[in-house]
């Protein structure tokens, strides 16, 4: 029963379900969705601020692991402290998208080196936020009720994921420039120079083969001291 009552409580506090941050979480995700839908794969992470989070409809990737970051836990397909790494193995996922979750986590840059850690090779890494230098700034930390949230800078982040070996292939403020405004119909795809929030997105470099040395066997000459054909002379003792 105690349970209970505390997930109501912490759904009545939930800021992410706002209607301001729903349209802004919509903005991102129709900014995100073109380059999400050529994802494809087995597995894919999404780590969430919201209670309400679902997962996107994509087509080519076949197994969704959710989790929610509230209270310092996990939440969601498993619970966890929110302070030790993912429980995942090294490499687990073809997609991890981040929805708001470092502005929530206690540890950000932790958080991000645990998401890098669990991508696969060639996968996705798919970051939203809202932007620090905004008209949703003070509105966000007016509304956190004595929680100040994590509001992390997209260039900081872009240099922190070029750092680990990923290669960035979109930033990009999205979303209307204040809460209380909704985004014109005549804004491109959710995009816009002053928008509140903002998406990241950023590929993991794939493992290069390191090609085998091969070492030259030495070849006896024979007593006629001639050489087999094919047999190169400086191969010979």
């Amino acid at each position: 029963m105690k349970d209970r009552v505390d997930c109501k409580q912490q759904r009545d506090d939930d800021i992410y379900a706002s209607a301001p941050l729903r349209r802004l979480l919509d903005a991102q995700t129709h900014v995100l969705k073109p380059a999400l839908q050529r994802c494809f794969g087995v597995h894919a992470l999404l780590l969430g601020a919201s209670f309400d989070d679902v997962p996107p409809a994509l087509p080519m990737l076949g197994c969704w692991a959710r989790l929610l970051l509230a209270g310092g836990r996990y939440q969601g397909d498993l619970r966890a402290a929110a302070d030790e790494p993912l429980p995942f193995i090294d490499d687990a996922f073809e997609l991890v998208l981040l929805r708001h979750a470092l502005e929530v986590a206690p540890q950000p840059p932790s958080l991000l080196d645990e998401a890098i850690r669990v991508l696969a090779p060639g996968g996705v890494l798919a970051l939203t936020g809202v932007h620090p230098i905004s008209g949703w700034s003070p509105w966000f930390y007016w509304h956190a009720r004595g929680k100040p949230p994590a509001l992390q800078m997209p260039w900081r982040l872009r240099h922190q994921l070029e750092l680990a070996g990923l290669e960035v292939e979109q930033v990009q403020r999205v979303g209307s420039a204040w809460p209380g405004r909704k985004t014109t119909r005549h804004a491109p795809a959710g995009a816009s120079v002053f928008g509140g929030g903002y998406v990241l997105l950023a590929r993991k470099r794939r493992r290069l083969a390191t090609p085998l040395r091969l070492k030259p066997a030495l070849v006896r000459v024979p007593a006629n001291n001639r050489l087999s054909p094919g047999t190169r002379r400086s191969a010979a003792p």
